[in-house]
């Protein structure tokens, strides 16, 4: 995740979202469980993680059309980084995060 700059991830199954996983999911989820390991035996253990043991699965999302204002206060309320954006049919059509609400609110189309 940190190589691409990517802090959350959608979980998917059968073309529906059940869950988001963050860095900070992966984290928590791990130290908790790895504090006491060597470096050897953390990474063993870190590569026998499954996603749907750290991830979230109530999950807060939004529609293509929910107005930026809306999500912004979604994310404020719930103490979340993203939102899952879903289609008509519930299928995870993106992600809008905290960055992307900073673009739109003062950068309006430029680039930073």
């Amino acid at each position: 995740m940190s190589l691409g700059r990517i802090r959350h991830m959608p979980v998917v199954e059968g073309g529906k979202l059940v869950g988001i996983v963050s860095h900070r999911d992966l984290l928590a989820h791990s130290l908790s469980r790895a504090i006491d390991f060597d470096p050897k035996d953390r990474r063993t253990f870190l590569r026998s993680v499954d996603v749907s043991e750290a991830m979230t699965r109530n999950v807060i999302t939004v529609e293509r059309a929910t107005p930026v204002d809306e999500a912004a206060r979604l994310m404020l309320r719930h103490r979340v980084g993203c939102l899952p954006v879903v289609g008509d049919d519930g299928t995870p059509v993106g992600l809008v995060t905290e960055t992307d609400l900073i673009r739109a609110a003062y950068l309006e189309g430029e680039e930073p």
